[in-house]
């Protein structure tokens, strides 16, 4: 396919304030198939008025800083975790579960090469030219590898995020090596190697830090099912009007979030946005909506966002873990009876991940919570 030249990219953002037209727009845009990565090679100096935000969603609503109040994302050390700081571990992680539902993890056993890798490989994936990224463009769901801007582009009703996305697609922890772009192949394939290994260990950490079995999680089988998201934040020309990600929580049971040293993560907490800092070797532990329904709200899935730079492009990869597909249309996840008590009755209605996620599809990312639709009176 010929490559769009740069006048054409941009051609769509003369968009007049009389006679703007969103939908237009954007399909121009996502007609492009360059993302916004093609917006900045293109030599925009001002971002599409569907990139913008709100200020109040971009800007911190607190003239305090997360330091001034003394806030910190917890650092859990897995060292000895397999041996004789097993139970120290587990009481720092449930801590910071209960409190943040966020935490970092260090000495976790992932060789930080493998980590580096496949940073630098999602980065070149995104860095390499417009023409090799489009054949793997695409918003349809059902395409276990794509490459897009904003999965809900075309439905959200919302301002877009600054963000383009390689999305990989691990149904029952399975995704044919030869599908993946050749441009990060073996990354993606040590990396999703170390990522199955790591569940296990994070799900007996989850299930004890819960006074449960170190297997409870294992049986019920709620992660079978990895998405690894490989993120790719540009340099952006007015970063005060848009963001990367809007304010949100995941709508699965927990996500694995290796992070560059550009920075721009943030939780929210105490009503306060706090930056989560940037360790080289550091995987961010980030629970999802499911984890706080089957939990009970004992373990909370919190609100965090990206928020993005005008000097040097941010990387991420994310991984996300759903439940296998023998599971996800049919089987309904509620409270864990072991949690529950006459003073701690269910605080959710049963609910498959599919029914969850066409509710979330059905409102994009709006900023408001998923979890509130599924509460009982």
């Amino acid at each position: 396919m010929e490559v769009m030249p740069p006048n054409a990219v941009s051609s769509y953002l003369e968009d007049g304030s009389s006679s703007y037209d969103k939908a237009k727009e954007v399909r121009a845009f996502s007609e492009t198939k360059a993302g916004v990565k093609g917006l900045v090679d293109s030599g925009v100096t001002k971002i599409p008025r569907f990139f913008v935000h709100p200020p109040e969603y971009v800007q911190n609503p607190s003239s305090e800083t997360s330091s001034d109040i003394g806030l910190q994302i917890p650092v859990v050390d897995f060292e000895g975790f397999g041996g004789c700081r097993r139970q120290e571990v587990v009481d720092e992680a449930r801590k910071a579960l209960e409190t943040w539902g966020f935490f970092q993890m260090v000495n976790h056993g992932i060789p930080v090469s493998v980590l580096d890798e496949m940073l630098a490989g999602v980065k070149r994936f995104h860095e390499q030219p417009q023409d090799k990224k489009m054949e793997f463009y695409t918003h349809d769901y059902k395409k276990p590898v794509r490459f897009f801007s904003n999965g809900d582009l075309l439905v959200n009703r919302g301002p877009a995020c600054w963000r383009d996305t390689v999305a990989f697609d691990f149904k029952d922890s399975k995704l044919d090596p030869e599908l993946f772009p050749d441009i990060v192949r073996n990354e993606v394939r040590n990396y999703i190697t170390q990522m199955i290994k790591m569940k296990k260990t994070i799900c007996e950490l989850i299930s004890e830090a819960l006074g449960l079995h170190s297997d409870y999680l294992s049986s019920i089988e709620c992660m079978e099912t990895e998405i690894i998201l490989g993120h790719y934040y540009p340099t952006c020309p007015e970063p005060d009007l848009t963001v990367g990600t809007t304010m949100h929580t995941d709508p699965c049971f927990l996500t694995l979030l290796l992070q560059d040293n550009m920075g721009g993560l943030q939780v929210r907490n105490q009503n306060q946005w706090v930056d989560v800092p940037t360790l080289q070797g550091a995987l961010v532990v980030n629970l999802g909506d499911f984890m706080q329904l089957i939990t009970n709200d004992r373990f909370k899935s919190v609100e965090h966002r990206v928020l993005v730079g005008q000097v040097g492009s941010r990387t991420s990869v994310a991984c996300l873990f759903y439940p296998g597909t023998a599971n996800y249309n049919s089987k309904p996840y509620g409270a864990i009876k072991e949690l529950l008590s006459d003073n701690n009755p269910p605080r959710y209605r049963e609910t498959n991940m599919a029914e969850y996620m066409a509710y979330v599809r059905s409102r994009a990312l709006d900023c408001s919570s998923n979890l509130s639709h599924f509460k009982l009176a």
